[in-house]
């Protein structure tokens, strides 16, 4: 006769193993991710802030500077209309889909479809990370660059498929690389994973890359993923080229663009996609099950960001560009070096070899936050060819940057 058991303890001793042997096991795809290699630098910098150490953080590229007051005004007016709090559409609704159409053809001479050609995302994150799944299984294959923002390489992992590692370039050499790729690897890769301008390295690339780009997906019956995040962030009169802009781009791919960089509205949590049309649709497939779709009065308020807030665009690029500026003068100063962005909100410099005294650059990371109480992103955190460089956003104004400039160059002297 089975006797009642006096304790949860006895209880599962009864059945056989220890309560505290039970571990609840998450899905392979959790395991293949590396662990966060930002954790550590997170942690020491959360740390002296609560101990009232003043940490400048260039670490991430979360604008600082805020949305242009109509969109705020914009928000506070929507925000106030109960019809606005209810379940929006996954897609987007058509007027904020047809204001990125006029918008396409008005700066890029491209003509898309708001209905089928377009589709509005929780940010472009989420929106890759969901295309991913929506075009990889297990057993396919994306091409991804090396640097390379994140998720462009663990949202294919999440998605079950694998990553082939190209170098990152933006010339022919670079992309005779993917060619030969495609045609030695079986089965052939799925995906192409495309970033100009560039995130962490800030690369760009002139009109005339993205021709040949259609060509070889097109002779190897690979789609593409063009991430545009930065294309409106630009300096010096450089104008980034809109992948789509390409005849042919359409059949063989998609862009990915955001309102965060442009308009400083990273909080916000809106982006999207535009191009092919059967990428598209299946997307919104997906997201037809994930979400009910951004905030209304959050779409609402883009529709007149992207009408109205050319000029604060200007205004912001102005202030990226001076910040930039001020950054690279100073970093060249103590030795660090680096090519002149011309868009991003990031610059990317390359740490002497005196200067890292055998360590690698996330090891570097931390003895800056240490040491000169300055948080910066280190290379390797984007991938195997990033190490010895680290990435600087360009979010603090001029004299928070050369304050940061100032303690690294103390930090540098002190190890001396």
């Amino acid at each position: 006769m089975l006797r009642a058991c006096s304790n949860e303890n006895n209880y599962y001793g009864f059945l056989g193993f220890a309560m505290s042997e039970f571990v609840i096991e998450p899905n392979e795809r959790i395991k293949r991710l590396p662990p966060y290699l930002f954790g550590r630098l997170n942690a020491l910098k959360q740390a002296k802030r609560q101990a009232d150490i003043d940490v400048i953080d260039l670490g991430m590229g979360n604008p600082l500077d805020g949305a242009p007051p109509i969109v705020i005004d914009k928000v506070c007016e929507a925000i106030r209309d109960p019809r606005n709090h209810r379940y929006s559409v996954s897609k987007g609704i058509f007027n904020l889909r047809r204001e990125v159409a006029l918008k396409y053809a008005r700066k890029w001479n491209v003509e898309l479809d708001p209905d089928k050609e377009v589709l509005a995302c929780i940010g472009s994150k989420e929106g890759f990370s969901h295309m991913c799944l929506a075009m990889l299984g297990p057993g396919d294959t994306a091409v991804v660059t090396d640097p390379a923002f994140p998720i462009h390489t663990y949202a294919v992992a999440l998605a079950g498929a694998n990553v082939i590692s190209v170098p990152l370039g933006n010339d022919q050499k670079f992309l005779d690389t993917i060619a030969m790729v495609c045609e030695h690897l079986y089965p052939r890769p799925k995906l192409l994973i495309l970033n100009y301008p560039h995130n962490p390295t800030a690369m760009t690339v002139d009109d005339g890359f993205f021709e040949p780009v259609v060509e070889l997906a097109k002779r190897f019956k690979i789609a593409v993923i063009q991430d545009f995040a930065y294309g409106e962030t630009c300096f010096d009169g450089y104008k980034a080229p809109s992948f789509l802009s390409v005849k042919g781009a359409k059949d063989v791919g998609v862009e990915f663009t955001t309102m965060s960089k442009p308009y400083s509205m990273a909080g916000f949590r809106i982006g999207f996609v535009a191009g092919n049309r059967h990428m598209i649709e299946a997307l919104a497939t997906i997201k037809g099950y994930y979400d009910y779709g951004i905030f209304q009065p959050i779409q609402i308020a883009s529709i007149i960001a992207m009408r109205h807030c050319e000029q604060d665009m200007a205004d912001q690029n102005a202030k990226y560009q001076l910040r930039r500026d001020v950054v690279c003068e100073g970093l060249r100063r103590i030795g660090w070096e680096m090519e002149t962005p011309r868009a991003s909100m990031f610059v990317w410099a390359k740490v002497p070899e005196a200067h890292l005294q055998g360590k690698g650059t996330i090891d570097y990371a931390m003895d800056l936050m240490d040491g000169a109480n300055v948080a910066i992103a280190p290379g390797r955190a984007f991938g195997e060819n990033g190490e010895n460089y680290m990435r600087i956003a360009l979010v603090e104004n001029e004299n928070r940057l050369r304050q940061a400039i100032r303690n690294i160059s103390r930090f540098v002297q002190s190890r001396k």
